[in-house]
């Protein structure tokens, strides 16, 4: 059964999901980025390259080729392919998403703003309801 991970307060969520992510890729796992908004997905890219100065993580997207997907860990994407096997799910979208069964883990990044917690509340509620175990870190 799928892990759901929620992590609260962040200030600055796209540089926190930046860091999630490469924690995730650290750990040897290989990311799926699941948004379907194309504005929020360029500036992630810009961000995997940049967020640290002394370290990249590297990725691609969805719409690559298979060759580049099967040797990236880290997948930008507006769309779910369950057949890449993938055991991270980072949610930047506001539902949940689809098929995130398939997925060990999903982390779902909170920010401090009163809509994205609203957001939030509803999905860790929906997740909740389903009997995921759920595990919530304040990053305040």
């Amino acid at each position: 059964m799928t892990d759901i991970y929620f992590y609260s307060g962040a200030v600055n969520k796209l540089e926190t999901t930046c860091r999630l992510c490469a924690k995730a890729v650290n750990q040897g796992n290989k990311v799926l980025i699941y948004s379907s908004n194309s504005a929020i997905n360029k500036q992630l890219d810009q961000l995997l390259w940049t967020y640290s100065s002394t370290s990249f993580v590297p990725h691609c997207f969805v719409n690559d080729s298979v060759d580049k997907i099967s040797v990236t860990p880290v997948i930008l994407g507006d769309r779910i392919d369950t057949t890449i096997r993938y055991n991270v799910l980072l949610n930047m979208q506001e539902e949940v998403p689809p098929t995130f069964n398939h997925f060990e883990r999903l982390i779902e990044v909170v920010s401090v703003a009163t809509e994205d917690k609203q957001i939030a509340r509803n999905k860790y509620r929906s997740y909740q309801d389903k009997g995921y175990k759920i595990h919530h870190f304040n990053l305040d």
